[in-house]
């Protein structure tokens, strides 16, 4: 590592609290550091100039790729003009109102207004306090708790991060909060050993009867909404069992509970559809946006409400005055050029539709590649979303024992072969998504260099005798 570069680490790691990082091990020099300085595609470079390719889209959310200019043209053109204003009692700026009805074109029927915030995580705060607010106006003050799914990420937030259903995001934080609960996680091939057998569909069944058994067991009356992505994203990236959504909405639509489909991964092209939504034949009564709304070249999230919860927003405050609830970068001029930006690329490029053919493309590759590998459990995914899980054990689904670390290590053997793929929590598994510009010959790249990584650390668990020698 040249020297500059090394500098640069060194100051880091004396000022800076890094998300998601071992805080110890950073700031004494027993992790690594990297200074990202550029990008360009699918690719990006660090202060040595070495280039990786990035096949987590950062955090699943630079769909357009990197170095795109125009974005950065539009969010200069804008700050010549307004860089901010806020949007409180009624103040709107042109970007904002025009990237509304574009985010309510592509939702499609049945959603009404939008609400702006940052992050995917201020966007589920806002969810839980619209849910609150609407059950309080129709005289339900004890409807208030809220169902998510075991391994569902929905934010790291006090709220949001106990919406979240991943260890991590609760240990020695206190969460959940007491008005959270957690149903069972639609991940088919983690399912329980007496579930051993089922299909698919009769495992949605089953999930439903969870969720009702859920319902009942805390009373109808004090539930007032159920949280979830179209695919499970950081809790392992797990497309639904067939006939999982239909199921579940039928239960939801039996005991009058809200569904809040948080799109921040799916949302805007990622699996071959504008939404998950729209996949997968979820009626959501309110949506959760942000990743793919820009790229990333902005911080924007936003909260679509539908007609349903709208009329009764509407008659609260026709009955209680003006909404308190606001953040002061609701609906940033800045953000809302780079989410109208990175929209127009989407749709003019034909990114979605990219996002289902070279998505499917990747899905067969990965298949091949690593279907029968003999330390791989599970292949999964859908458009430019896929996992690959890795098992001691594959025909009997049993995990490696986590000291291992194996997920983590593979994963450490791709960034050896210039590619970011991410190790997923709870348990050995590497997670895809790259950027929806991502061609057949980068998936092959992607795929190629992945193998490579695989069989280092197979080797070495022979090696080390964690496993037995495979057989050619």
């Amino acid at each position: 590592m040249h020297q500059q570069h090394q500098d640069l680490i060194d100051r880091d790691r004396k000022v800076t609290f890094h998300a998601s990082t071992h805080l110890r091990d950073f700031a004494h020099g027993d992790a690594p550091g990297r200074v990202i300085t550029g990008g360009k595609g699918i690719h990006v470079v660090d202060r040595d100039g070495r280039e990786f390719i990035d096949g987590f889209a950062g955090l699943y959310c630079v769909n357009i790729g990197y170095g795109r200019t125009e974005v950065a043209e539009a969010i200069y053109q804008q700050a010549l003009e307004l860089s901010y204003y806020h949007t409180y009692v009624g103040h709107a700026n042109e970007p904002q109102i025009a990237l509304s009805e574009k985010i309510l074109e592509l939702a499609g029927p049945g959603m009404s207004k939008v609400y702006y915030g940052m992050s995917g995580s201020d966007a589920n705060e806002t969810q839980l306090k619209i849910v609150r607010y609407y059950n309080n106006v129709r005289g339900r003050p004890q409807k208030k708790k809220v169902i998510s799914r075991l391994r569902g990420y929905h934010g790291s937030g006090i709220a949001s991060g106990s919406l979240t259903g991943l260890k991590a995001f609760h240990d020695h934080f206190d969460l959940p909060i007491d008005t959270i609960r957690h149903t069972e996680a639609p991940f088919y091939y983690q399912r329980a050993a007496e579930l051993e057998g089922m299909t698919e569909r009769e495992f949605s069944a089953h999930c439903a009867t969870k969720l009702e058994e859920m319902i009942l067991a805390e009373d109808p009356d004090t539930v007032a909404a159920f949280i979830g992505e179209p695919v499970l994203g950081t809790g392992g990236i797990v497309p639904p069992p067939e006939g999982y959504w239909e199921a579940i909405q039928a239960v939801l639509a039996r005991y009058d509970v809200l569904l809040i489909a948080d799109e921040v991964v799916c949302g805007f092209g990622r699996i071959g559809a504008d939404f998950g939504s729209h996949y997968y034949g979820i009626r959501p009564d309110l949506i959760t946006v942000a990743k793919g709304l820009t790229s990333a070249y902005q911080p924007l999230s936003a909260v679509i409400v539908g007609d349903r919860v709208w009329q009764v927003l509407e008659a609260g405050t026709g009955e209680y005055g003006p909404i308190g609830h606001g953040w002061t970068y609701s609906g940033h001029a800045l953000g809302c050029a780079a989410g109208l930006a990175n929209l127009a690329i989407i749709e003019r490029e034909g990114l979605t539709a990219n996002a289902a053919e070279t998505g499917a493309y990747l899905q067969r590759r990965m298949q091949a590649a690593f279907g029968d590998h003999p330390l791989v459990g599970n292949v999964r995914g859908v458009g430019m979303l896929a996992a690959v899980e890795f098992a001691a054990d594959p025909a009997r689904r049993q995990a490696f024992d986590p000291a291992y670390k194996v997920g983590a290590r593979i994963a450490a053997a791709a960034l050896d072969e210039n590619l970011i793929a991410r190790a997923m929590p709870q348990g050995d598994i590497l997670g895809f998504a790259p950027p929806l510009t991502a061609t057949r010959a980068e998936v092959d790249e992607i795929v190629a260099r992945t193998a490579r990584a695989v069989d280092k650390v197979t080797d070495a668990l022979v090696r080390e005798g964690v496993i037995q020698p495979i057989q050619a």
